[in-house]
């Protein structure tokens, strides 16, 4: 008998985008390609912080540059992916979040959310799956959603209508892009010890709600969301098209 490979999964010889690579689960999210052996390509805003992720990749033997690029700035985007080889990954990283009443929340909120968490999303993944098409070549699109994408929470009203907004858009183009061997999937975690989240934390009775909601009882850290990132980068995932890695400790369960 001749027993079945499991699927290797490492990239060698395969390009990465990473956006929002400056700072948190962003800067997981590109070492983690690049030390399966992808290129990675980081962008973000601040120079400063994505030069030193890419120094600090290259010094652990893997390869990474860095660019800025303002993911918001649609036309910058375009430009920016067509000077460029098609990469054969895509981890759509960039996001925010404005936590407050819905009752609170002005026309000024409802656009800074939107804009990056959709808007930048969808026309950055536009780009890199019109250049794959172009040439020819098969891939990966990752966006990193939220547990908040699949159910509601007090005071997320616009970051949950952001996250299941970009859960329905990636199965959308699942379909769309299946013809081109190109794959569309989230990642949808719950809370990750970041320094985007590190201000929530400071209110005792809000962390003891979400530990409570963590059925694993701990909050989630950057590397359990690294692991995810590789296999639907990868051959691991071959078959997985428009659907959602839900790493949440069991909060969604519930």
């Amino acid at each position: 008998m001749t027993l079945p490979r499991l699927p290797s999964s490492r990239l060698d010889g395969r390009h990465a985008l990473v956006t929002g690579a400056g700072r948190g689960l962003g800067v997981a999210l590109a070492a983690a390609l690049a030390e399966a052996g992808a290129e990675v390509t980081l962008v973000a805003r601040t120079d400063e912080e994505i030069n030193a992720v890419a120094y600090d990749i290259r010094a652990a033997g893997g390869t990474a540059v860095a660019h800025v690029l303002d993911v918001s700035d649609t036309a910058a985007v375009q430009a920016f992916v067509a000077e460029r080889p098609a990469f054969h990954v895509l981890v759509n990283n960039a996001g925010t979040n404005r936590p407050m009443a819905m009752t609170e929340v002005t026309t000024d909120d409802y656009d800074a959310v939107m804009d990056l968490n959709v808007r930048a999303a969808f026309f950055v993944a536009q780009a890199v799956a019109a250049r794959m098409i172009d040439q020819k070549v098969a891939g990966s699109l990752i966006h990193i959603g939220s547990q908040m994408g699949h159910v509601g929470g007090p005071n997320r009203s616009l970051y949950c209508a952001s996250k299941w907004a970009l859960e329905g858009m990636s199965k959308a183009f699942a379909l769309d892009l299946a013809r081109h061997g190109i794959r569309s999937n989230t990642i949808a975690p719950t809370f990750i010890e970041t320094p985007m989240t590190a201000p929530f934390f400071e209110n005792a009775a809000f962390r003891a709600d979400v530990l409570k909601r963590i059925k694993l009882g701990r909050l989630g850290r950057v590397e359990d969301i690294m692991g995810a990132a590789l296999f639907l980068a990868g051959d691991q995932s071959a078959l997985v098209t428009g659907t959602s890695l839900i790493v949440d400790g069991g909060w969604t369960a519930d």
